[in-house]
């Protein structure tokens, strides 16, 4: 059973730390991930005495909710609040990519220091600008669009000689702007299309083609990349 929280949430304003653990709340629970303090301070990069004490706020103030197993749970009112910050942040990151031309490996750090600012007003003229999108430049889905991208598979899951096309980078891993910097540098970003060469369990690592360039991944890495494979005709010898 989960525990009662005695504050509404509508009665607390979210600060732009409690609206960064709700977007994270969020990406964690449409993957099905479980969610505790831990994992929070580990992805946020800050100490597990902070992330409990945020958490602990949090729940007071009724945007969470944490049940037996300390495994933290949005409440409706943290969930739409949750969505509201990804959908702030993926506008923004398409705002700087097509109308300002941002490298596409340093969206991710800009449109999180602009997020917190943004009116609601700007943020409906900038979704109508651009057409009402249904994912990021990451390829990350809207809230509520999950289904847009729901039969794209991870890399992890090719073999040696498919062919598919990228089409998203996991936000969870977009806070690595080393691997981001990586991706961009060797043209691994979403509409690239690549050819899988070798998988090597034995070292954690996969090899695939993308511009005629081969390129080594740890599958640690390639868990966060999602593609959708192209159906090869097969010609009858």
């Amino acid at each position: 059973m989960r525990k009662s929280t005695s504050v509404s949430a509508s009665q607390s304003a979210a600060t732009a730390t409690v609206e960064n653990y709700l977007a994270l709340l969020c990406s964690f629970e449409r993957d099905g991930q479980t969610a505790i303090a831990t994992r929070l301070a580990e992805q946020l990069g800050v100490s597990l005495p902070t992330a409990s004490a945020t958490v602990k706020r949090m729940a007071r103030d009724g945007w969470i909710s944490i049940d037996n197993k300390k495994a933290i749970h949005l409440t409706p009112e943290g969930c739409q609040m949750a969505a509201m910050v990804m959908r702030r942040h993926f506008l923004i990151e398409l705002l700087l990519r097509k109308v300002l031309d941002v490298p596409w490996s340093h969206l991710h750090s800009e449109a999180h220091a602009l997020e917190h600012s943004i009116s609601d007003d700007t943020l409906k003229r900038i979704q109508e600008k651009l057409d009402n999108p249904l994912t990021c430049p990451h390829g990350n889905p809207f809230p509520g669009e999950e289904k847009a991208v729901a039969h794209w598979v991870k890399l992890v899951q090719l073999q040696p000689g498919d062919r598919a096309v990228i089409r998203r980078i996991h936000e969870l891993a977009e806070d690595s702007s080393d691997l981001l910097v990586f991706l961009e540098n060797n043209a691994l970003m979403p509409g690239t299309e690549i050819m899988v060469r070798n998988v090597m369990p034995f070292n954690e690592t996969m090899m695939v083609e993308a511009g005629g360039q081969p390129v080594v991944l740890g599958l640690g890495v390639a868990k966060w990349i999602y593609v959708e494979p192209i159906k090869q005709v097969r010609v009858r010898r």
